[in-house]
């Protein structure tokens, strides 16, 4: 889950990362009266789950709160689009209101999962202010990983490597020293997946702040935060990633013309990569997990046809826990719901199976069986070219 750059400050700051003053605005005149509130210059920043805000328009730096206004009055409402949004772009719904920042130096500074190890690992750079896969691409050499053993957390060295290798010396290596522990505090305590400061500046008088601040958090953790949890952003999310978080499935769009409908992540993923060999292009990843019920087959078939491109839908269950007779009544009903047009190919395979097929054989509905997983993705494929 991704928090917005107003709520990740407040997160960080409650750790005892240094952000500078603002304040969140959701009309024109809460963005005057923050400006009023902070005084002298401000920064009016667009609150959306994207980087890219400035070139994009979404970042104004303000001499008055009549500007403010009319910087805010602008953004609110519309949608920005930035290169990681897509063409759609990602509604305004709040502004953030923040002082200004007389800037000496900037950096960077993350602390994610590196997959690699299975660490939380810290990531630096002096090149602060870009994008960290440009730099990583073109000059490697400028970043720094540091890996944390969970076992012993955050200790003095780490901020004495980050230090060096940001080319801190003096009062601000000691300052970094205090950043990085309260850094690994957030990351930790709040059970997250990334925290990243982007850039970190250094202050004409030496101060070293949090510019911005992006916080995803892990979902499967998000249990132990109801405070957190609290502070998604639905109108961030792709709406039909939203309508399957609420039946209880993982989805995630793709731009593929192939629905397909698995249980398990591995046995997902792995639909995707044969589809990709059959020569078709999966539309999403959709796992229904491993006790799904009629209703969730029902409600996983309209998500996938809610995607116009879908051209055809491949059905892909190992029935461990599942039952396959449990699935194939719920393609049936979902088939004859929603009035299924499109060529419908399903691979059973697992506990009560021979009863899941004679279900699909009997429902008089134009289902395609498969044998097996291959059989399936060239059936699938097969079907889409005789109906285009």
């Amino acid at each position: 889950m991704n928090l917005h750059e107003y709520q990740a400050k407040d997160v960080l700051a409650r750790f005892g990362v240094p952000v500078p003053r603002g304040q969140a605005a959701a009309t024109a005149a809460e963005a005057r009266q923050a400006a009023q509130s902070i005084g002298g210059t401000v920064v009016v920043k667009a609150q959306v789950h994207a980087g890219g805000r400035g070139k994009a328009g979404g970042i104004k730096v303000v001499k008055s709160p009549a500007e403010a206004e009319a910087a805010a009055a602008a953004m609110l409402g519309t949608r920005l689009v930035t290169h990681q949004t897509g063409a759609e772009g990602r509604p305004i719904g709040r502004v953030y209101v923040e002082e200004g920042s007389q800037v000496a130096r900037e950096l960077y500074l993350a602390l994610l999962v590196d997959r690699a190890s299975g660490w939380p690992a810290f990531v630096a750079s002096t090149e602060g202010g870009m994008d960290i896969e440009a730099v990583a691409a073109k000059t490697p050499k400028k970043i720094l990983s540091l890996a944390v053993d969970p076992a012993t957390g955050y200790q003095p060295f780490h901020g004495r490597r980050l230090a060096a290798a940001l080319k801190l010396s003096g009062d601000q290596a000691k300052a970094m020293g205090k950043l990085g522990a309260a850094l690994w505090r957030a990351f930790h305590d709040c059970d997250a997946s990334m925290v990243e400061i982007n850039p970190l500046v250094v202050t004409t008088d030496g101060r070293m702040i949090a510019l911005d601040a992006k916080v995803n958090l892990d979902d499967n953790a998000l249990f132990r935060h109801a405070e957190l949890a609290a502070l998604r952003d639905a109108s961030q999310e792709d709406p039909t990633e939203v309508e399957a978080h609420a039946a209880g499935l993982n989805f995630v769009k793709l731009d593929g013309d192939i629905g397909c409908l698995v249980n398990g992540a591995g046995l997902a993923m792995a639909t995707m990569d044969i589809v990709q060999l059959a020569g078709g292009k999966p539309a999403n990843f959709l796992d229904v997990g491993g006790g799904a019920t009629k209703e969730q087959v029902t409600a996983a078939f309209r998500i996938i046809l809610a995607d116009p491109k879908v051209r055809g839908i491949l059905v892909n269950i190992f029935g461990g826990i599942m039952r396959c007779d449990v699935i194939a009544e719920g393609i049936v009903a979902a088939a004859r719901a929603l009035g299924l047009k499109v060529p419908l190919v399903v691979r059973l395979e697992g506990t009560n199976v021979a009863v899941g097929k004679r279900i699909l054989a009997e429902s008089g509905l134009a289902i395609t069986p498969a044998d097996d997983l291959g059989d399936a993705a060239r059936k699938v494929v097969a079907a889409i070219g005789r109906a285009a």
